[in-house]
């Protein structure tokens, strides 16, 4: 069986600088194939500056991982546009288009790059317009069931196919900053109270049970997406990279647990219990992947 390839996805929340860097130093021996590395949620989140991501995408590559640079998934300002000529321009590295507003700058400047999951592309036709204008691989929609993606990769695939298959689904972006307003706050004076949340801001519905989790102008789900079970759908759908979005804690568990059920023959069914008895509020969920309520649980 071809062995799959773990990617680590970029990070979706604030967290203090020395806690990012420890992150990802933790990452240089592990068994993730790649990294996505850069700010895709909020501009106004400067601790770590695109010289940075720079350096630690350096970091990572010396130490053989495949590195990708993400671009945000909702291009607001003139800020934002000057990111995104920075990270477009910057040449080393592939680049992830957040949004498809992007492609026509990295096009512009002959950067070479992949489709993010908030590109939507729901057809094989969809598809090959993007393959034709050179993206290398695509992340598919979050929400896309395994089996309407096996029809897009069908008879065979046009581009290098990774899912979403670990992590807090990030389901929208809005302009406004939802945690600031929870605070009282306004946006342009949040005073950064994201970071106050390392996995974002649960929120229950009035009978007390996990819903939707806030991270700044990015709203998650509760449910943690986990598709540990899915492997023979995944494999049949054409996919050979599986994406795992940080967490604050037991992230190499993660890592651990997905290498030894796609690459070593561990039972899912055992993963999947280790898995649960760490996951955070919301529990470990997968109804996307079968064309069901997303935050139907996830099965082994």
């Amino acid at each position: 069986m071809a062995a799959m390839q773990l990617h680590v996805g970029p990070l979706l929340y604030f967290w203090p600088r020395e806690a990012v860097l420890h992150f990802y130093a933790g990452l240089a021996d592990s068994p993730a194939a790649g990294v996505v590395l850069g700010e895709v949620v909020c501009e106004r989140r400067r601790d770590l500056k695109p010289e940075d991501w720079l350096a630690l995408a350096r970091e990572m590559a010396s130490a053989g991982k495949e590195v990708t640079l993400a671009t945000q998934a909702l291009i607001q300002s003139e800020a934002d546009l000057r990111l995104l000529r920075k990270v477009a321009e910057s040449g080393e590295f592939v680049v992830e288009a957040g949004d498809v507003s992007a492609i026509a700058l990295l096009e512009q400047v002959g950067a070479r790059y992949v489709l993010g999951p908030h590109i939507n592309v729901y057809s094989r036709a969809a598809l090959a317009e993007y393959a034709r204008v050179c993206a290398e691989r695509w992340v598919a929609p979050i929400e896309l069931p395994l089996d309407a993606l096996a029809r897009i990769n069908a008879p065979a695939p046009l581009l290098p196919t990774e899912v979403f298959a670990y992590g807090r689904m990030p389901l929208a972006f809005s302009a406004r900053c939802f945690t600031a307003r929870h605070h009282g706050l306004s946006k342009d004076d949040c005073q950064f109270r994201c970071k106050d949340d390392a996995d974002g801001l649960l929120l229950s519905t009035t009978d007390g049970r996990p819903f939707l989790v806030l991270n700044g102008i990015q709203t998650q789900s509760a449910g943690t997406q986990c598709l540990i079970g899915e492997g023979a759908a995944l494999r049949a759908a054409g996919v050979t990279r599986l994406r795992l979005s940080p967490c604050s804690s037991h992230f190499d568990t993660v890592l651990a647990q997905f290498d030894a059920v796609f690459n070593h023959g561990r039972p899912a069914a055992q993963a999947l219990a280790e898995l649960r008895r760490l996951a955070p509020p919301g529990g470990l969920v997968g109804g996307f992947a079968r064309g069901h309520a997303g935050l139907e649980a996830a099965i082994a």
